[in-house]
């Protein structure tokens, strides 16, 4: 049976980050690919409370075009689908109920949240295992080596690159943004003519 990882978040939109540090993971730990796992429009919304969040089928779009020439790569609309955002412990017993054979995996920044934020971990942590990418400036494993309960859980730490520490969700979407602003303005400025010629031949 194929082992995965199991990829939880808002991808709002995805990034780099989402992508390579997933796959560094999946080779670090031996597993044979990744179940990117979104969250519901409505949750990234009106509980994570983000400045603004694509919709469900916007983020599938783009991890499926992502997906499309990275063959360790998969995703699910597992989430999405349900009436309400599940809990991570019950989408991982779905997944498991189809066949997959999954791991969760998560950021260092989800350390000091799993005792008293998350439910389930011990089940998480002893029927489906952990995995926990590091980020350069976070001491994981003083932190889970100094925590009773984390300690406990046999977290698998990874340790990705450096060079990733500074690429986010949300200065993706201020970039976003930003462009979207600027073509705004140049349409207001430009004859239409000149609004469909590559920037680059302009600019020469």
């Amino acid at each position: 049976m194929r082992r995965s990882l199991a990829f939880f978040g808002a991808f709002n939109p995805p990034t780099r980050a989402h992508i390579d540090l997933a796959a560094y993971a999946m080779k670090a730990t031996g597993r044979d690919d990744v179940i990117y796992v979104p969250s519901k429009t409505e949750y990234i919304r009106y509980e994570q409370k983000k400045d603004y969040a694509f919709s469900d089928e916007s983020r599938l779009m783009m991890l499926a075009r992502i997906a499309q020439n990275r063959p360790w790569m998969r995703y699910t609309d597992i989430e999405m689908q349900q009436s309400r955002q599940p809990k991570t412990y019950r989408t991982l017993c779905a997944l498991r109920d189809r066949g997959e054979n999954p791991s969760l995996l998560l950021g260092a920044d989800k350390l000091n949240e799993l005792e008293h934020e998350w439910q389930f971990i011990p089940e998480i942590a002893s029927e489906f295992g952990i995995v926990c990418l590091g980020r350069s400036g976070i001491d994981c494993e003083g932190i889970i080596r100094n925590d009773p309960f984390l300690s406990s859980l046999n977290i698998e730490l990874v340790t990705p690159p450096a060079e990733y520490k500074d690429i986010s969700s949300t200065r993706a979407r201020q970039c976003l943004f930003h462009i979207t602003q600027m073509a705004g303005e140049l349409r207001d400025i430009l004859p239409p003519e000149l609004m469909n010629i590559p920037s680059e031949v302009l600019m020469k």
